[in-house]
């Protein structure tokens, strides 16, 4: 699992696939996450607006990532 560090109290999905370089537009993110590409918690997610906060579990092409907070 690859943790992605954020300074806020949550990101969302569709920015977290951004700031994680997993897409390269958030026009391309939310295509993805509506075309149920992306689960959180083990469930398909189609709301690209979700707030994922640590401890959240996300997978998007077989590979999952968290969030934690800096320090």
């Amino acid at each position: 699992m690859k943790t992605i560090t954020i300074s806020t109290e949550f990101i969302k999905l569709q920015d977290l696939l951004k700031f994680a370089n997993l897409v390269e537009s958030g026009g391309e993110a939310k295509e993805l996450i509506q075309d149920g590409q992306v689960q959180v918690g083990g469930a398909v997610c189609t709301m690209r607006g979700k707030k994922i906060r640590p401890g959240d579990d996300v997978c998007f092409e077989g590979e999952h990532y968290t969030v934690s907070y800096a320090d």
